[in-house]
């Protein structure tokens, strides 16, 4: 089984001693049973954080698993996020985060996101405000944000929170510099959930194959090293055991400066086709 390797969290009222495996299980779009049965698998190869949101529509699901696997609750990270519904005032986020738990069948999420910004309602720093004042009740040990840009961060910034985390999209050909350096200056660290892309055709990128095929190792292996080696957290989704025990094992080997430099490359600052921009896309 692979030894995860973990980052402290911290951001405001996020207690000392919260640490985070730097490679998760992504949950979307999986749920019911075949969500359960490939968080219960990645359990068992050795992850200790899994990625759900109230709008996966697969909280029921992760919990499942989590309380079916035997382990100590505090042996697995669980993440979860809130929805634009929700956001506002302490009570208000409380209540999305009970029946998000509830769901769950979990006593209290490690992080809890602000899922998109959702900057047409204007309520996303206080959604934040009121994810910092429930940090240390019991519900949830640390939150962050999620698809939030420069400018988003900023205001947020700008009330007298940090974030612990701010989760976006994030692969070799769209890493979104601009977000990862506010991320960084601001001391938050940076998740990637598409680290591997969708349809494959990043991992045939010959940048990536030519490391693989030189280091005995798998072209998404590759990229999630890429991802850890420069502090990243990467949240690859997959139902299959074997690529699950792959994508976990990451942490005994490097890449050198030339092949991080080789990946970087692959950037082009255009969006994918499944990229949603979060001035205008929300939930």
């Amino acid at each position: 089984m692979v030894t995860q390797i973990s980052a402290p969290l911290t951001g405001t009222n996020v207690p000392e001693n919260v640490r985070i495996p730097l490679i998760g299980l992504g949950t979307w779009p999986m749920t019911g049973t075949e969500c359960t049965e490939s968080a219960a698998t990645a359990l068992e190869a050795g992850y200790r954080h899994l990625d759900t949101a109230e709008n996966y529509g697969n909280e029921d699901a992760v919990g499942r698993a989590v309380v079916g696997s035997g382990l100590r609750r505090d042996e697995v990270f669980v993440t979860s996020k809130v929805n634009r519904q929700w956001h506002g005032p302490v009570d208000s986020v409380r209540a999305g985060l009970e029946a998000a738990l509830e769901r769950a069948g979990l006593e209290y999420f490690d992080l809890y996101l602000v899922h998109w910004p959702n900057p047409d309602q204007g309520r996303y720093v206080q959604a934040c405000e009121s994810l910092a004042e429930l940090t240390g009740t019991g519900l949830i040990r640390s939150w962050g944000v999620s698809n939030f840009t420069p400018g988003h961060l900023q205001q947020v910034l700008e009330a007298g929170l940090v974030p612990a985390v701010n989760q976006i999209h994030c692969q070799p050909v769209f890493a979104q510099p601009p977000v990862q350096e506010a991320n960084a200056a601001a001391g938050v660290l940076t998740a990637a959930y598409t680290p591997l892309g969708r349809g494959g055709e990043l991992l045939q990128q010959p940048a990536i194959t030519q490391i693989a095929s030189r280091l005995g190792r798998t072209p998404a292996q590759v990229v999630l090293r890429w991802h850890v080696q420069q502090g990243r957290i990467a949240l690859p989704k997959s139902a299959d055991p074997q690529r699950q025990r792959e994508n976990l094992d990451v942490f005994s080997f490097e890449l050198t400066a030339e092949d991080l430099a080789a990946v970087d490359a692959l950037d082009s600052a255009t969006p994918p086709d499944t990229f949603l921009d979060a001035d205008e896309f929300g939930h």
